[in-house]
């Protein structure tokens, strides 16, 4: 018994079922006569191998249709050589016809009604292809189709057979994507010229021959048209006595390529189908000059010249130039192409939205207006970049260092993955369609179609979908990352001639953009540009952008040798360049930060990785004082060695100040600000370091982490007996959470001895801890020192380093002092053993906050020491309106006042009981111990004098407590504060310090 036909077919690809009833009777002995029905095998060797072929088409049943129509036909007509004969003899021929026929039904049908055209596919005597670039054989057209008379079917015939031939070549892997569509616009030139010729040839006898240009857009113009597509064109005249006959030649060349193979769309030109056909170039040149939008140069990015007088659409083409490498610098040309390509996605309707492979998300125009918006943005300092195709002007953008390799390189794949499938959906029938089917038998035909098998596990349709959704993907986050990339509204924004970083360029626009040694930046550009490496290539980019934002400092030079610094240690590393090229505003935050402040510039010259966090607010966001302690502390834990333990904490500390002064630096930069997340019920975002109290509290979380960790190693290194607590209390800003930039840690060390201890052991033990700690954190490194002084101590520095509780209580008790008692209004515990910080905080409760006030004498003694204060610490030749912390109505003023009021009341009020210079003020305020407008005058002038203290060590770069009152510094600080006027802002310190000044006099004077 033998098999059934049906299951031996089946092996080639051809269906079951009825279809495979089907496939039996065309192969067998009344069909082709290809198949042995009763042996169940093919009739001879020929029949297998084409057999084989059939198998290997995109659809077997297809072919095998179309190839038994085309041999009845030929049977019909009496066609010599057969097709099936040729097959045997040209291998080549078998494999293009076939896979035209499994492939595409309308050429398939074309064949069959033409019989002996498909022998345009025969091998050539030399053994190669038949040619497939798009040239048009018109002779050969007339020949092979007896019907086609006059120029326009032949026309049609010629344009068919050049079709044939690159979609042969096209599925047979002779050509790829790009030669294909190469040749298809080819074809479309050679067309268009034909259809001009015919249009001109047919003009009124003695009309003279116009001067009209065809020139190319869209994917015409850009060497990338598919097999379907209107044919995009601009139609130019030289003068206005060319335009009569012009606009005829224009409108029948419209009409002969409608009948001969696609539609001529001309709805790009100037007003659109509301405008004229043709126009004069002197027309073109002045409506682009006045009156196109972004989107009409962007289309010209794309603009050949295609058919008819060729120099002529050159000339065009040249003359506009100027304007589409300019039309980025208008303030709305990046939005203009962004919202267009949304105004896209929005017209797509719902139902293809995910099936659009050309409009869709993560289709095609998101790729094109990708690369267009950055040619348009860099194209104008880079004429590499000039190219009017996709592919060639991604690989150029790669090239350039525009683009990144991995990013080109996805959306090069997906690019043509996407042109891939457009082509096999245009191919089967001829139609113009850019969505993918639903239907379960097309989408297997496209998955064989573009070369899927099944896998285990997997169909063919399921492969093709994964592929389709990974590049679909990746397409979308791409096409998102660098359509919005920050940066390109900057780039564009800088003048044209700006981005052309060639020597004498450079410095000219040194000179004007105020670098004050325009030599010294000249050279440093150089260095940072030289060569023709990637780096190189992507630092011509970024700094045309960063020399704009160094050039709104008051020292530009700095700003552009600090960036060279970080360049030289991070240049090579290949995170670096491709950050500050893709990544949000960091280039531009980079940029503030250098040219702002010396101290965050010496940070990150110490720590270049740090910058990593200018990439994210969320990066640039304090960390909450647990987080910090439990950081610092598993980072000292992790080494065995003290100093091993203590570098590894100051990194972290070193990373935690990079965090702070860059968001402080940045917290009035406009639109570089770091902003806290958007809050539950909707409130709007701050900047996350909103005030100098907020920077106060985090530099002091710093600390205590700090001062934590060191205490852990300490201890590590210096045991002590069993049982010995010991903490380390807060004192002066670090107390009251009010640190700056340049603050030392004030501290008191407190141990208890374990009961039964021998006093004197415990108390050496304590001392070596204490000890050990302020030797680990005094090492030379290259971090800002935190210094920790103990000097606040009773008996200061001529007093023990520590003290137990007992000590302590047994001191305040006996000879504690009103300044001692006032000192201890900022005690809060840091470190250490938490019972016994808080039991020395109740300790000294009674001290720092007398239930009795003040004595008339101790008041007298506050303001005999307050006005010694100024006397004897104001620096030699210190100006004291503008001195921070010692001046008028400065720090000093305000605590000194607020101080008084805390010892004078705290001791039945304890709303004031907090270690917070403004908010003890608020609270006295509140109980009515200050006049109100007193009250806010001190909080004014205190905070603007924390402001102005902070601002100093950021730009210097060093401690200074001196607002200066003119040149740069003054500059510097006023900028980063977020002013604009130096004199302006100097008036405004002045009147806020006397009014401070005042109002703290008046506080201080009042009676007891």
């Amino acid at each position: 018994m033998t098999r059934p036909t049906r299951g031996r077919l089946a092996r080639y690809g051809f269906a079951e079922a009825d279809g495979g009833a089907r496939a039996a009777d065309l192969l067998g002995p009344d069909g082709l006569g290809l198949w042995r029905t009763e042996e169940q095998e093919p009739a001879d060797e020929a029949a297998g191998e084409l057999l084989a072929a059939l198998s290997r088409a995109a659809d077997p049943d297809l072919a095998l249709r179309q190839l038994h129509r085309l041999v009845e036909a030929e049977r019909r007509t009496g066609e010599k050589p057969g097709v099936l004969d040729a097959f045997a003899a040209d291998p080549g021929l078998r494999r293009r016809l076939v896979a035209v026929l499994g492939a595409s039904s309308a050429l398939g049908d074309h064949l069959v009604a033409n019989p002996g055209q498909w022998t345009v596919l025969a091998t050539e005597p030399d053994g190669l292809a038949p040619r497939a670039d798009g040239r048009l054989d018109l002779a050969a057209a007339a020949r092979l189709t007896a019907a086609a008379t006059g120029p326009i079917p032949v026309l049609r015939q010629a344009y068919r057979l050049a079709l044939l031939r690159i979609a042969a070549a096209d599925l047979t892997g002779g050509r790829g994507l790009e030669q294909t569509m190469a040749a298809l616009s080819g074809l479309a030139d050679a067309t268009l010229a034909a259809a001009y010729d015919i249009a001109v040839d047919e003009l009124p006898e003695g009309t003279p021959r116009p001067r009209l240009a065809v020139v190319a857009m869209g994917k015409c113009g850009g060497d990338e048209l598919n097999y379907v597509s209107d044919v995009d064109v601009i139609f130019v005249a030289a003068t206005d006595d060319d335009l009569a006959a012009a606009t005829l030649v224009a409108t029948r060349l419209i009409h002969v390529c409608g009948l001969v193979a696609w539609p001529v769309d001309a709805a790009l030109r100037p007003e659109g189908n509301r405008g004229p056909l043709v126009r004069t170039l002197a027309s073109h040149l002045a409506y682009y000059r006045r009156w196109a939008r972004t989107w009409e140069f962007q289309a010209l990015l794309k603009a050949r010249p295609a058919a008819g007088d060729l120099a002529l659409a050159r000339e065009w083409i040249d003359a506009l130039a100027p304007l589409v490498w300019t039309a980025a610098e208008r303030p709305e040309a990046v939005e203009d192409v962004r919202a267009m390509r949304r105004k896209i996605i929005d017209h797509i309707p719902p139902k293809e939205l995910e099936r659009e492979i050309k409009r869709g998300p993560g289709g095609l125009r998101d790729i094109e207006f990708a690369v267009q918006l950055l040619q348009l943005v860099h194209g104008r300092g880079d004429e590499s970049l000039r190219a009017p195709g996709t592919i060639p002007a991604l690989r150029a953008l790669v090239a350039g260092g525009y683009v990144g390799r991995a990013d080109g390189e996805a959306l090069l794949r997906g690019y043509r993955f996407l042109r891939g499938v457009e082509h096999r959906l245009q191919l089967q029938g001829l139609r113009r369609t850019h969505t993918v089917p639903t239907e379960p038998d097309a989408l297997r035909w496209l998955a064989a179609a573009l070369g899927h098998a099944a896998t285990p596990g997997r169909s063919a349709v399921e492969e093709f979908r994964a592929e389709w959704v990974t590049h679909a993907t990746e397409v979308r986050r791409l096409h998102a990352k660098l359509l919005y990339r920050p940066l390109l509204e900057s780039v564009a924004r800088v003048p044209a001639e700006g981005l052309r970083l060639t020597p004498e360029a450079a410095r000219h626009r040194l000179e004007i953009l105020g670098f004050a040694d325009p030599a010294g930046a000249l050279r440093h550009l150089q260095a940072l540009t030289g060569g023709v490496s990637r780096t190189a290539a992507i630092q011509r980019t970024l700094l045309p952008v960063l020399l704009s934002e160094f050039a709104d400092a008051p020292e530009p030079d700095r700003g552009l040798l600090n960036y060279r610094q970080v360049s030289d240690k991070l240049g090579s590393t290949p995170w670096y360049l491709r950050l500050l090229r893709d990544s949000g505003p960091v280039a531009r935050r980079l940029a503030r930060v250098l040219s702002s402040s010396r101290y965050a510039a010496d940070l990150l010259a110490r720590e270049p990785e740090a910058l990593r966090l200018l990439a994210e607010d969320t990066e640039l966001t304090p960390r909450p004082r647990e987080v910090l302690g439990e950081g610092f502390t598993a980072a000292a834990a992790r080494h065995d060695d003290p100093v091993e333990a203590t570098r590894a904490v100051r990194a972290l500390r070193r990373r935690e100040l990079v965090r702070l002064a860059c968001a402080d630096v940045l917290s009035r930069a406009g639109a570089l600000a770091p902003l806290t997340p958007r809050t539950a019920d909707g409130g709007g975002r701050v900047p996350t370091l909103a005030d100098v109290s907020a920077v106060g509290v985090a530099l002091s979380d710093v600390a205590d982490a700090t001062l934590a960790a060191a205490l852990r190693t300490a201890r590590a290194a210096q045991p002590g007996p069993p049982g010995l607590r010991f903490a380390v209390i807060g004192m002066g800003r670090l107390g009251g959470r009010e640190s700056n930039y340049l603050s030392d840690a004030d501290v008191l060390f407190v141990y208890d001895p374990p009961p039964g201890a021998d006093e004197r052991a415990t108390g050496a033990a304590a001392h070596a801890i204490a000890e050990e700690l302020r030797r680990l954190l005094s090492a030379p490194a290259p971090d800002p020192p935190l210094g920790v002084d103990a000097d606040l101590r009773p008996e200061g520095r001529q007093g023990p380093l520590v003290r137990s509780l007992a000590a302590y209580a047994q001191y305040y008790a006996r000879w504690s002092k009103v300044w001692e008692a006032q000192a201890l209004l900022r005690a809060r515990f840091v470190c250490g053993d938490a019972d016994l910080g808080a039991e020395f905080e109740a300790l000294v409760d009674p001290v720092r906050y007398p239930a009795d006030g003040l004595t008339r004498e101790q008041v007298v003694e506050i303001r005999r020491i307050k006005a010694r204060v100024e006397t004897e610490r104001l620096p030699r030749g210190a100006d004291p309106a503008t001195h921070t912390k010692l001046g008028r109505g400065g720090l000093a003023d305000v605590e000194w006042a607020v101080q008084l009021l805390q010892l004078r009341h705290a001791g039945r009020l304890p709303a004031l009981r907090g270690t917070r210079t403004l908010d003890a003020l608020a609270a006295a305020r509140d109980a009515g111990l200050v006049d109100p407008e007193d009250a806010a005058e001190m909080a004014a002038g205190w905070t603007l004098a924390a402001q102005v203290r902070n601002a100093l060590m950021l730009v210097r770069g060093r401690a200074g407590d001196q607002l200066p009152r003119h040149g740069v510094e003054l500059a510097g600080v006023v900028r980063l504060l977020g002013g604009d006027d130096p004199g302006e802002f100097l008036d405004e310190y002045l009147r806020a310090g006397r009014r401070s000044r005042a109002a703290m006099e008046r506080v201080l004077d009042a009676p007891a």
